[in-house]
């Protein structure tokens, strides 16, 4: 795998720090396929609990977000050297509700700025004084990419110029740390992504049947991948039929399309382009 640290000893035990979503699935099964033990810490109430009860018990553990010393002692416990994290935290959790222990009460305390990044960033760097490396979140999960170039079959007759400020304008505010998309129509800027996440997005332009729209998503600028990597999967591919967006654009290699060849297969018999771009 091109993400994954290359001199991984084969059959290493590795923690799958895991979200919601189809994500830490895909994840832990590549793992598996690669030669490598896998382990379960669930951090948040909406892990796919079927798929989290075919674990045997003693390779899961369970832990609420803002619970930084049981995470960490999760960690201890399986005696990893190495951990990923896949899957999606919901944003307002970070924010709201979250009832932090006194070890993230005080790295909280010790943040100049409270988004996403900067909270993360704290709590590799926790993971890491404990000796434990987080790897790249695309490791194991290459086959999922996106790539450069048509990924449908139907023939790309989309505005370039619309395409080239859709994919300057979600960069943009990636770097700001709003978010990580935007829809552009005509050579307008119809809708960006803010906190309120890509659903809200999509949501918020289909009542306007916006023919020719597109949909960018990008990577952030100097993007920490070992968390917070931008995600497409089946969901917003329905979401965005609904809206009638029949262009998507994703950056290569940064972005994950989780169920890759069903995703597209089904964008295809959608009428829904999708292309990679650097």
């Amino acid at each position: 795998m091109a993400f994954t640290r290359k001199n991984l000893p084969m059959g290493e035990r590795i923690a799958l720090i895991a979200g919601r979503g189809d994500y830490p699935v895909l994840c832990a099964k590549n793992i598996v396929a690669s030669g490598h033990d896998v382990v379960v810490i669930a951090v948040d109430d909406d892990v796919n609990m079927e798929w989290l009860n075919g674990f045997p018990a003693q390779n899961v553990a369970k832990v609420s977000v803002g619970q930084m010393s049981k995470l960490l002692k999760a960690l201890g416990h399986f005696g990893v050297k190495f951990a990923i994290m896949a899957g999606q935290v919901k944003p307002k959790k970070l924010f709201r509700g979250m009832l932090p222990d006194l070890k993230a009460l005080r790295m909280l305390m010790a943040l100049k700025e409270h988004n996403a990044e900067s909270i993360f960033g704290a709590i590799a760097k926790e993971i890491a004084n404990i000796g434990v490396e987080l790897l790249d979140a695309r490791s194991f999960m290459e086959e999922h990419l996106a790539i450069e170039g048509p990924m449908t079959s139907r023939k790309l007759e989309i505005n370039e110029k619309s395409l080239q400020l859709g994919i300057n304008t979600a960069r943009e505010i990636a770097r700001l740390n709003v978010g990580q998309s935007v829809i552009v129509h005509r050579g307008t800027i119809v809708a960006v992504e803010d906190f309120a996440g890509t659903d809200d997005l999509i949501n918020r332009i289909g009542k306007f049947n916006l023919k020719g729209a597109i949909f960018v998503k990008t990577a952030k600028y100097e993007q920490d991948f070992r968390f917070d990597v931008p995600i497409f999967g089946m969901q917003t591919l329905k979401n965005l039929h609904n809206a009638k967006v029949k262009y998507v654009a994703l950056e290569a290699k940064n972005v994950i399309i989780l169920d890759k060849n069903n995703v597209l297969d089904c964008a295809a018999k959608s009428g829904i382009d999708i292309l990679g771009f650097k």
